[in-house]
């Protein structure tokens, strides 16, 4: 049977210790035959956000699913038809695993809780209870029995010996609720003892009779069933949510689903070699700019890495064990060492290191691409000609651009791909709202130079898309700014952004939805340390726990004077490594590996919604047929091996604890076979 959404587990039961056993089927005369089991999830939606945060994990992870909404007028009933029936005379359950909003959503009793036990467990069929209060009924003690409600903002809750043996052994450290504001609670929960049949998974201290801890995450096994109870509230962006979502659709689905999940962080150092220029503190704005003022640099000096920006950066990515993608405008540098006596120890050093570093090419001297820009007015607009017609940046311009600065890298014994750019501030891109249309040259002159990959903004156009033969990759733009170059300079200019109008800001943050106000402005001499890379940092970790491979950028200025971005990037690391398991490490893709993995969801997404896949498991063997061209993302666990031509091989690479992968049928296969472990 052909799927519409995503999917992932099998018939049968995980121990604990990752172990898979084969449940037993229904009685009759289909007994002798194993069921099939196909891999797909099951979700009962009540419309809160502990459901959608774990579908949009589902959705994240490209496992596929189909969604019951409890409010619908209409929705389909949940009884033995809806749950399995009988292919090519074996018995077939139709979802490999359940999400519930809570342990009883249909009632206790009734046909539809009734019809969904007897499905659990006559295939082995596991459930997660999205969002519970501690009971009896969900295998805990009530709350006032050595337990805990209330908010939970800020708790350090452990993971359990037995959550680290199994679905949560990717995590490290504790995990940590999160207390964002003092003024607002955040979240809230039961923590309650457990009773028979109950193995906490992640639990917190309590106090009372001398202390103890007491469960908020744990599975309860009863009746020939198994069921992951959580105890406290939660939402898809939440830190807390993030760490174990992982672990809940391991558990879910037995460890074996369609999908997978890697957490990346990239970054990007736009304007490599150029000079950036410099927030003015009492202008307000940036001279160079043309709405600034009289466009005169007003006295202000711009901002360049140094020969020891260059040798610090080297150095830290040893010490980070990281590396950063150099984005760069080599004609820029031309320039700069033309107007300073032929020297340049800047690039001399970088050349030098060009080994230690991934290179991208952001065109030469860094022009806006687009349209002619006519700045003659606040907003600029596209200029027009004789007869109203846009006037664009011509197709010869922008492939030189492009040609002139690959050409120059490789001279100097850089290695840089062809297939890879990155526009000044992403121009010939449409920008909204003066150039709703991409610059109708762009796509030639992509062509023109070999590029597949081009660099767009994620808060502009978070979704990938053809431009000619090239496809977009999405970059998060990071909350450091590219004409500053010291902590009080980011800080002011913070400020002016965010702060109302009464404390002397723009007031941009009142008028704008998508924007919030400061309380009060920052310190300029402290505010950067202890508001704006702290909050920076756990925003880009959300993204790289969020399954995004969406790189981040930020400008060359950010690693000189003061080096303001390791901070950030110091911290995003650190906190990373504390939570996560060396079985866990970041990845860290390049541009075109970043846009390769978005392609493959979007070609993945569209196979599920238009039914092409079909997925399901029999025993120990997983089958998974796409069209074809897609190839399908599969995780197993460790042992699992792939049927070749002639014999087997090791399945996917190791990550979290599981092996996974994006794979296709072997030659002359039509179908991808898994042998997973006994």
């Amino acid at each position: 049977m052909a799927y519409r959404t995503r999917r992932g587990r099998t018939g049968a039961a995980l121990l604990v210790a990752g172990l898979l056993t084969v449940a037993v089927p229904p009685t009759g005369a289909a007994a002798a035959a194993v069921p099939r089991v196909d891999l797909k999830v099951l979700v009962v939606d009540d419309g809160g956000s502990s459901v959608d945060a774990i579908e949009s994990e589902l959705r994240g992870t490209g496992v596929p699913y189909t969604v019951v909404r409890l409010d619908q007028p209409g929705r389909p009933v949940i009884d033995a038809a809806f749950l399995s029936d009988t292919v090519d005379g074996r018995p077939r359950a139709k979802y490999q695993g359940v999400v519930l909003p809570s342990a009883e959503p249909f009632g206790a009793g009734s046909a539809e809780s009734q019809a969904l036990a007897a499905y659990e467990k006559a295939f082995g069929i596991r459930q997660v209870d999205a969002y519970n209060w501690a009971h009896p009924g969900v295998g805990l003690d009530y709350t006032n029995d050595g337990g805990y409600a209330g908010p939970l903002d800020g708790v350090k809750a452990a993971v359990t010996p037995a959550g680290r043996a199994g679905p949560f052994g990717y995590l490290d450290g504790a995990v940590e609720f999160e207390d964002n504001s003092p003024s607002v609670g955040e979240s809230y929960g039961y923590a309650g003892r457990p009773r028979e049949g109950y193995t906490s998974y992640l639990d917190m201290p309590v106090a009372g009779d001398g202390g103890g801890r007491a469960s908020l995450v744990g599975e309860y096994a009863r009746d020939g069933r198994r069921e992951l109870v959580v105890t406290f509230a939660y939402n898809r962006h939440q830190r807390q949510f993030r760490l174990l979502a992982r672990g809940v659709v391991a558990w879910l689905t037995q460890g074996v689903h369609l999908g997978q999940s890697r957490n990346y962080f990239s970054v990007h150092v736009d304007d490599v070699f150029a000079p950036d220029s410099r927030w003015d503190t009492e202008l307000n704005c940036t001279p160079g700019d043309f709405d600034c003022g009289n466009g005169e640099g007003q006295g202000t000096t711009p901002i360049r890495m140094t020969a020891a920006d260059a040798q610090y950066a080297a150095q830290w990515q040893l010490k980070a064990g990281f590396t950063l993608d150099m984005v760069y405008n080599a004609g820029s540098g031309e320039a700069w060492k033309a107007a300073h006596d032929g020297s340049d120890p800047l690039t001399t050093q970088l050349v030098a290191d060009r080994a230690k570093y991934r290179w991208v090419n952001h065109t030469y001297t860094h022009p806006f691409l687009g349209c002619v820009q006519d700045t003659s007015s606040v907003p600029w607009q596209c200029a027009k000609n004789a007869t109203g017609g846009t006037l664009w940046t011509s197709r010869a311009e922008i492939s030189a651009q492009i040609r002139n600065n690959h050409s120059w890298a490789v001279g100097k014994g850089i290695a840089v791909d062809r297939a890879e750019l990155v526009t000044g501030e992403h121009s010939g891109l449409k920008t909204l709202p003066q150039q709703p249309v991409d610059n109708p040259n762009l796509a030639g002159a992509f062509a023109d130079n070999g590029v597949k990959w081009v660099a767009s903004d994620n808060s502009r156009e978070p979704g990938q898309r053809a431009v000619g033969s090239a496809l977009t990759v999405p970059r998060h733009p990071m909350n450091v700014y590219y004409n500053v170059g010291t902590a009080a300079e980011m800080a002011d200019e913070y400020n002016w952004v965010y702060s109302t109008r009464a404390d002397g800001g723009s007031g941009v943050c009142e008028t704008n939805p998508g924007s919030t106000c400061l309380d009060d402005p920052l310190d300029p001499a402290t505010g950067y340390a202890t508001h704006i890379a702290p909050q920076e940092a756990r925003t880009a970790l959300g993204h790289v726990m969020a399954n995004d491979p969406r790189p981040h950028y930020v400008h060359q200025s950010n690693l000189a004077e003061e080096r303001i971005l390791y901070p950030v990037l110091d911290r995003v690391l650190g906190d990373y490594r504390a939570l996560f398991a060396d079985n866990t490490p970041v990845v860290n893709p390049r541009h075109r590996e970043a846009g390769q993995e978005l392609a493959r969801r979007a070609a993945w997404d569209k196979a599920l919604a238009d039914g092409r896949v079909t997925a399901y498991r029999i025993g120990t063997t997983v089958t998974v047929k796409a069209p074809s061209g897609v190839v399908a993302p599969v995780t197993a666990p460790e042992g699992t091996r792939k049927q070749l031509l002639l014999g087997t091989g090791v399945f996917g690479a190791a990550y979290a604890g599981q092996r996974s992968a994006w794979t296709a049928p072997e030659s002359l296969q039509q179908a991808i076979t898994l042998r997973l472990p006994a």
